[in-house]
């Protein structure tokens, strides 16, 4: 997770994910590309440089000095001056951080996936409930089809986070066949914080507590969990039990594995990371189930 993506709107919220991002940058040796999406009138394909100028030479539509050309100029070159005093503040915050910027004409999600590409992104540190362009991305289709589409896991941010120190990693998950599908994405996740306890989480509903204790162990053991807490708590819904145990336990991270395809068991449905990544305080992981 060293080549990170925020996507930026410049509201509050996007900068406390560049906070995150920073910090992580400077854990692992990575680097940062804050990107702005433009969603313009009639301008949702063009992709344009962050220094100037359409990308591989594609042109504007209706590119013949109209009014929509001359508005798109002028808010790219706003974008621009703020996104590089966005770059100076990110040096002063990580001194030694390689921080990029990057500019997309596209509607939201697409110039969001498209930057994942362009730059070969390892990790998006996502600002939850921002303001201006990107307001409410993460509530609805836009956040459903960025944890469905990212070929990266997905980061979101909902608060500032006074250093992003993670000791306390909370798991959920119903530790079904389909969970070991999870162990290599979580065993990255601890190798980039080595020193954070990790609580492997069944939320039941009354469910036999005993074979979901099973459930935990089997799991624990297939991934070399030895000194996992493992947890089993009684709630009316899955992302109720979820976000109530990671206040209880001040969980610094919550990492949900999803997958979008049908016939796996519902606990990897898209809709319960969607939940708990726009509710739950801490910042909330999610990644691909491997196939």
């Amino acid at each position: 997770m060293k080549n990170i993506l925020v996507p930026t709107d410049f509201s509050a919220e996007s900068h406390y994910a560049l906070e995150v991002a920073l910090q992580l940058a400077q854990q692992t040796g990575g680097s940062v590309t804050a990107l702005h999406v433009l969603e313009t009138p009639d301008v949702a394909t063009a992709n344009f440089s962050a220094y100037g100028g359409p990308v591989n030479g594609s042109e504007l539509p209706n590119s013949n000095g109209g009014i929509d050309q001359i508005f798109t100029i002028k808010l790219m070159e706003v974008t621009k001056r703020r996104l590089q005093a966005l770059k100076g503040e990110a040096a002063r915050l990580a001194p030694g951080v390689t921080v990029q910027d990057a500019v997309e004409v596209n509607r939201i999600g697409d110039g969001i996936l498209s930057a994942i590409q362009r730059h070969g992104i390892d990790l998006v540190v996502m600002g939850a409930q921002g303001h201006g362009a990107m307001e409410n991305f993460f509530v609805g289709s836009n956040t459903e089809r960025l944890i469905r589409l990212a070929p990266c896991p997905v980061l979101s941010v909902k608060h500032q986070q006074q250093g992003f120190a993670v000791r306390n990693i909370v798991f959920p998950s119903d530790f079904t066949e389909e969970a070991a599908g999870a162990i290599n994405g979580l065993r990255q996740v601890l190798a980039a914080f080595p020193n954070a306890t990790v609580h492997l989480l069944h939320v039941t509903g009354g469910a036999n507590g005993h074979t979901a204790e099973q459930h935990i162990q089997h799991f624990a053991e297939r991934a070399g969990l030895a000194n996992a807490q493992k947890v089993v708590v009684n709630a009316s819904s899955t992302t109720a039990g979820i976000e109530e145990y990671a206040r209880q336990t001040n969980a610094d991270l919550v990492v949900i594995p999803t997958h979008a395809r049908t016939g796996l068991s519902s606990f990897f449905r898209t809709s319960i990371a969607e939940t708990v990544a726009t509710h739950a305080f801490p910042p909330v992981l999610t990644y691909h189930l491997a196939h």
